[in-house]
């Protein structure tokens, strides 16, 4: 059986979840494989680390009130892919609910990470965009790629390149990993409110985002996808060139989920709310559609259902059960070793 569970947002990670049900699985007398998987939001860094192996290195950047904070980028392949998760700079969780401030908060600390990753060698740059803390349209990272320039990273519309001292410049590609697939104009009433914005402020950002989007070398607006993580998927699109694509299947991909998913009797995949965006780009309605399309049974664990039925039976779950604990979800892995 293969496990391929997302966190359980806030709560637990992939890994927690996928070892709680695992272990109940394997109490039933099953043979069960843990494959943790993300979206491209929060966790996709560990996830793919956990998987594929690699290096995590640790700088100081800024977080999105401009604090020094102590964050974390990956490096596998040798060294020539980074993964960078802009949550580790730019998130919501560095920001304590009563310091929320969507007009405040900056992605500054996301584009130092992109350049200590670019330093260190890299020359695929994955940015992981969920969970963000940010509605600045990517402004601050891309004031930080730049910055870090002043003659040393420049860019173009095919990614960006660094110049060492001494040595030639260098092409770098830049990968975006997005959790939505929301608009650049749309970012600020779809999700500005959560970061603290009020509605006069989200009209302000509205505008502060039509502003940045008339000034940047590609216009963004009404292309899908650039409104993640507050408008940073655009801001890299439009200055950078960078390839936006949906976080789930890049990740899935990346684990060779499908190879693994063949060898398996069945799939049990996860997260922690089980809605209608969980249909499209999702981790749970991404593992579904593929375990259909292969014929594999495919059942979910999750932390919280509010979809409809009919919705559910659109992507062809065998079963649905709510389990947000570890304990929850072992008893879960225990009643699935049945079938």
């Amino acid at each position: 059986m293969l496990v391929a569970t997302d966190s359980f947002k806030g709560t637990l990670s992939a890994e927690r979840v996928a070892a709680a049900v695992a272990r109940g699985l394997r109490d039933g007398g099953r043979r069960a494989v843990e494959l943790p998987v993300a979206d491209g939001g929060e966790g996709t860094m560990e996830v793919l680390l956990g998987t594929l192996g690699g290096e995590r290195r640790r700088v100081t950047v800024s977080d999105p009130l401009g604090r020094p904070v102590r964050a974390s980028y990956g490096l596998v392949d040798g060294g020539e892919t980074a993964i960078v998760e802009m949550a580790q700079a730019s998130g919501l969780g560095l920001v304590a609910e009563g310091e929320r401030d969507a007009w405040a908060a900056s992605t500054r600390g996301t584009g130092e990470l992109i350049v200590a990753a670019v330093e260190a060698g890299a020359r695929t740059v994955v940015v992981a965009v969920g969970g963000s803390a940010t509605t600045d349209g990517g402004a601050g990272a891309v004031e930080a790629i730049q910055g870090a320039r002043s003659g040393s990273v420049g860019s173009s519309r095919a990614g960006f390149g660094t110049r060492r001292a001494g040595k030639a410049t260098k092409e770098v590609a830049l990968v975006v990993a997005c959790d939505v697939r929301t608009s650049w104009e749309d970012a600020p009433r779809v999700f500005a409110p959560q970061k603290g914005a009020d509605p006069a402020t989200v009209r302000r950002l509205e505008r502060r985002l039509s502003a940045l989007a008339r000034r940047a070398p590609r216009d963004p607006r009404g292309v899908p996808m650039t409104g993640a993580a507050g408008g940073l998927a655009g801001g890299l699109w439009a200055h950078f060139g960078a390839r936006l694509v949906p976080g789930a299947p890049y990740v899935l991909d990346a684990l060779r989920f499908d190879d693994a998913m063949r060898a398996s009797r069945f799939v049990v995949t996860g997260e922690g709310r089980l809605d209608e965006q969980s249909l499209t780009g999702k981790v749970v309605g991404e593992i579904a559609t593929r375990c259909r399309q292969s014929g594999v049974a495919c059942h979910a664990v999750v932390g919280q259902r509010v979809l409809e039925e009919f919705l559910a039976r659109l992507i062809d779950l065998s079963t649905i059960t709510e389990a947000g604990t570890t304990r929850r979800l072992r008893s879960a892995g225990r009643r699935l070793a049945e079938i």
